[in-house]
């Protein structure tokens, strides 16, 4: 496995590095894709509201989990760039011994609070016993969740994107077959697309898993690797939680606005819920693009590499602007026509609402490149916290536009809060990252002597 991006062409590294993490993603965001489809085509319109209803607290939950072990793959990534294996190996086993302690605490604690969630976000009670059901399913599979994304971020670490894709194509094509078996035939309703979707991830993770006990022996543990230490507890906790609380924190935002959404009625439910399937689709490439960056600014700070993370900063930006203004053009003028993946063309109001959001959405789509490659690029560089707060940019940005606008301007205020606070963030998050990597790169210059591997970002 020749995952090495510490020589040759940053561009053709990061774009090879990020094609198949952006079928991965693609596949991933089939399963809810998949999901509402279903749903809403053969249940119908208020079962997809039902689906809906709790979208913000899943992201705020799973995307814990996604970025808490995104952020253990950093000093992964950078031990292996810097060719230290026994330290990499340290962080592999402390990884795993947190996403096994977190994936306990946060199945017992959502579970438990799971009716209560649902209340807080004024789900209306005619969908409240469906959203409930699907919500619980997706709150019990969240082991699951965590050890796909614990070791596809382990193998992604260290170069290699193409064997979580691999699996999750395998697991993509066993949901749909789930979805249509357990909706179809057994007639479960929504808690069947959740059973589903938590079943073809399991699937995905146990098979990441397997390849790397008979594939990868680099990343074999030996006994010495397999003791708790507290001083890498906390380093890999300093590296992980705040990128986990990165993703929390911007969706605490998104369910203050869902909540105002819901209060809206069923319709705009549903219309919020099919654009926001779509957008989050659509959002695959830029996720891609920002975690290719990270893994390569992560192995080249090992390396100690400055004028590389530089060039493959801007080149990421770069690709992710230019992606961001084709795909606006796409949801400004065909949101309609996707969002009838969905829905009925016959439910002219529910569309109209979903066009409408992708529409808006569309005119700001491209800041996005700059708002997710800057803060990953931070993050990869070892500078958790200031990532961290663009997210809480973004929270507030949606919290001010979710109390102060929507009560007068209704529906139209929902579908400009994401860009107001994509723009918000960006207007922070751009000159800190510019700032991060000008820090390191002074700090390795100083240590240009030393051996680059003992380089460690503060």
């Amino acid at each position: 496995m020749n995952g090495n991006m510490t020589q040759g062409s940053p561009l053709k590294l990061i774009l090879r590095f990020a094609l198949p993490l952006l079928m991965g993603n693609l596949l991933q965001q089939t399963y809810n894709i998949i999901d509402a489809a279903i749903v809403g085509r053969i249940l119908g319109t208020q079962a997809l509201a039902s689906v809906g209803a709790s979208s913000s607290v899943q992201f705020l939950v799973i995307g814990f989990c996604m970025g808490t072990c995104c952020g253990f793959g950093v000093p992964i990534a950078k031990n292996f760039g810097a060719e230290d294996y026994r330290k990499m190996k340290d962080c592999i086993f402390h990884g795993a011994f947190l996403a096994g302690v977190i994936a306990v605490i946060l199945t017992t604690v959502c579970a438990f609070f799971c009716s209560g969630i649902l209340h807080i976000l004024s789900t209306p009670e005619d969908i409240f016993q469906n959203a409930y059901s699907y919500l619980l399913i997706l709150f019990l599979g969240i082991p699951f969740t965590i050890l796909y994304n614990l070791v596809s971020s382990i193998l992604r670490a260290v170069g290699d994107s193409k064997t979580p894709f691999i699996f999750l194509a395998i697991s993509t094509v066993m949901n749909i077959f789930l979805d249509l078996f357990c909706i179809v035939v057994l007639h479960w309703g929504c808690a069947g697309a959740a059973i589903a979707t938590i079943t073809a991830q399991a699937m995905s993770g146990i098979l990441c898993l397997i390849f790397i006990w008979k594939k990868v022996p680099l990343l074999h543990l030996e006994k010495e690797n397999c003791i708790v230490r507290s001083a890498d507890v906390k380093n890999m906790l300093m590296m992980g939680l705040p990128m986990g609380l990165q993703y929390s924190i911007t969706a605490i935002g998104s369910m203050v606005l869902q909540s105002a959404n819901n209060g809206l009625g069923s319709i705009y439910v549903s219309g919020f819920t099919a654009g926001m399937r779509i957008k989050q689709f659509a959002m695959c490439p830029f996720d891609a693009i920002a975690t290719s960056v990270s893994v390569f600014c992560g192995q080249n700070l090992g390396a100690a590499k400055p004028d590389r993370i530089r060039k493959g900063l801007r080149e990421g930006v770069g690709i992710g602007v230019l992606y961001g203004a084709c795909a606006g053009l796409v949801l400004i003028f065909a949101g309609r026509t996707l969002s009838m993946i969905f829905v009925s063309a016959d439910a002219v109001q529910v569309l109209d609402a979903s066009a409408k959001y992708l529409r808006c959405m569309g005119y700001f789509f491209w800041s996005l490149g700059i708002l997710n490659v800057c803060r990953m690029c931070t993050q990869g560089l070892g500078f958790s916290g200031r990532a961290v707060f663009s997210g809480v940019t973004e929270m507030f940005a949606r919290i001010i536009v979710s109390l102060c606008f929507v009560g007068r301007f209704g529906y139209t205020a929902i579908c400009f809060a994401d860009q107001t606070a994509w723009i918000s963030a960006c207007i922070y998050i751009l000159p800190t990252c510019l700032y991060c990597v000008r820090k390191v790169s002074r700090m390795m210059e100083k240590k240009k002597h030393d051996k680059p591997g003992l380089f460690t970002a503060v």
